[in-house]
């Protein structure tokens, strides 16, 4: 909704860190439709989503770290994180290239929506990190924002058993519960297809289509400008 890319010709190699590898051909489907020319590297580590979830997202800096070292040195131009629990810890990491987390744009748009802005994740690793980042994008855009959190109950459950009609279904039911907010933002980037489902007026943000906009605008320019 409201989140389009313009078809664009770039030229570089993306990195992009999943800890899905349901992400893969949502990305590549993307570029393809509007990145022409943007070369995908796709680095899928599932654990670290695991251990983020009983540790906490620091207890991954190392790992994340090395897996940024090693696309770096595998010639990437930019690197973008895909999963919503860990993108603050690849976002500080600190390498050779710009290192984008795929949520930040959508949390930009989410912010110009309005101040009452409701957070939908299936993850509850996911939660913290993506208030954390609404709220830092108002504090940049100088907004006030009023940020609720909510976990869609057993969600989750459907897409580990691969059944993404069913976890689209769950995600779409919750994002039409919500009734008193100006924008609704999908914390991960596999909720995405719920937003052909919502029937809410509330406008619904996902975060893949902003992201690989921002991450091909990086590789282009060197820097991880909006």
């Amino acid at each position: 909704m409201g989140d389009r890319s313009p078809r664009a010709l770039v030229t570089g190699r993306l990195a992009l860190l999943h800890t899905s590898p349901a992400h893969i051909p949502v990305f590549d489907a993307l570029a393809e439709e509007a990145h022409q020319g943007l070369e995908l590297r796709h680095f899928v580590r599932e654990a670290l989503l695991e251990r983020a979830g009983r540790e906490g997202p620091d207890a991954v800096t190392d790992e994340v770290r090395a897996l940024l070292d090693t696309a770096v040195a595998e010639g990437a131009d930019a690197v973008l994180c895909t999963c919503s629990s860990i993108g603050g810890v690849a976002e500080s990491a600190g390498t050779a290239v710009p290192v984008l987390r795929v949520d930040r744009p959508m949390a930009a748009a989410a912010v110009a929506a309005g101040p009452r802005i409701t957070v939908l994740a299936t993850v509850s690793s996911t939660l913290a990190p993506t208030r954390a980042l609404v709220e830092e994008e108002a504090h940049r855009a100088g907004r006030e924002a009023d940020v609720r959190t909510l976990l869609v109950p057993d969600a989750w459950s459907h897409f580990r058993a691969g059944d993404t009609e069913a976890y689209a279904s769950a995600v779409a039911r919750g994002a039409d519960a919500v009734t008193d907010a100006d924008a609704i933002v999908l914390a991960q980037a596999s909720m995405t297809p719920a937003q052909d489902l919502v029937t809410t007026a509330v406008p619904v943000f996902s975060s893949p289509r902003l992201g690989l906009a921002a991450a091909a605008r990086a590789v282009a320019s060197g820097s991880p400008s909006g």
